[in-house]
């Protein structure tokens, strides 16, 4: 029987080898469903390095698999093995082959980086109660509403993910000031005076979120969009996205930050247009009147129970429960 060459059995090898990197490469499920424009950027790029190890893995895992089995010690052979000096072409080709892939999946990365808006050279116009909030700013003392938030932009130059080439010299639709505190996220929409610890955006807009931290360094991360950005106490940082698709969305905090880092947690919610507009208005509404009840109502004039009652909901027992504990202390 005629044995088949060892050339064509490495052909064969790669052939499949190429086959089931690049259909597990393209087919897996590790990663959550994509919610942004930039995800599909970032999922290619993770597509092809997953699509290289996967060949990488299958080449040396199936290489040992089969010396083991060919060079295996035979019953009864006592000799020494076989004296193999170096190759001089297979260390250049393993030696090449490895630094050509690194240098194209550097190219590749650095292009999809841009895309996203990583490469933004200029400065990025923040609103003045960001600023504000940073130490040191020359503004810091001198805001007291939000009105003047945003007629009073400031240039400076600014970390993370900002325009895309495509929306370089176009204003974001939508601007969000964004604090981490241990431990939790707070968002506060300049244009309308809200704040909530939830992060609630329309679909289909050019999102700022300019990030800060008032204490130690915390990582805003959407899995969903496959975008992390720092915020880092007294150094603006930035984050520019487009969601796509409506949904509840994880926001972890990805820097560890203390003792209850897990817990640092909250979501984004990405509405419909005509959803964030009623969602804007009823909390546009439900803001101005606790800012009248407050103004109107002397605390010192209420009782423990009747101060915190509003709050009943949010500390998760009930007005009674609240009632008989205050009355028994």
């Amino acid at each position: 029987m005629q044995q088949v060459p060892v050339s064509l059995w490495t052909l064969v090898a790669g052939i499949v080898v190429t086959a089931i990197s690049i259909w597990i490469g393209q087919n897996h499920t590790l990663m959550p469903v994509q919610a942004s424009l930039q995800a599909p950027l970032v999922d290619g790029f993770f597509n092809v390095m997953f699509t290289i190890a996967i060949a990488l893995f299958l080449v040396v895992e199936g290489t040992i698999v089969v010396f083991l089995i060919q060079f295996r010690r035979r019953p009864g052979d006592d000799t020494d093995g076989v004296r193999v000096e170096g190759n001089v072409p297979l260390e250049v080709f393993w030696t090449a082959i490895p630094t050509v892939i690194v240098l194209l999946l550097g190219i590749y990365s650095v292009d999809v980086f841009n895309r996203m808006g990583g490469f933004d050279p200029t400065g990025h116009p923040h609103s003045a109660a960001h600023v504000a909030h940073m130490p040191g700013s020359a503004l810091a003392g001198t805001l007291s509403d939000t009105s003047q938030a945003t007629t009073a932009p400031s240039i400076a130059p600014t970390i993370g993910i900002g325009a895309s080439p495509e929306t370089l010299d176009k204003p974001a639709d939508l601007i969000v000031d964004v604090k981490g505190i241990q431990y939790a996220w707070i968002f506060n929409y300049p244009d309308s005076g809200i704040t909530s610890g939830e992060l609630h955006i329309p679909v289909g807009a050019d999102v700022q979120l300019n990030l800060s931290a008032q204490d130690v360094i915390h990582s805003f991360w959407v899995p969903n969009f496959r975008l992390k950005q720092d915020a880092l106490p007294g150094i603006p940082t930035q984050l520019r996205f487009v969601a796509t698709k409506p949904g509840t969305y994880p926001v972890v905090c990805a820097e560890l930050c203390g003792g209850y880092h897990g817990s640092m947690r909250t979501q984004v919610i990405v509405h419909t247009p005509e959803e964030y507009n009623s969602w804007r208005t009823e909390n546009q509404i439900a803001q101005q009147q606790n800012l009248n009840q407050v103004v109107a109502i002397n605390p010192a004039d209420l009782s423990t129970s009747e101060f915190l009652a509003p709050h009943t909901h949010d500390m998760g027992i009930s007005a009674a429960t609240l009632e008989s504990v205050v009355i028994g202390h």
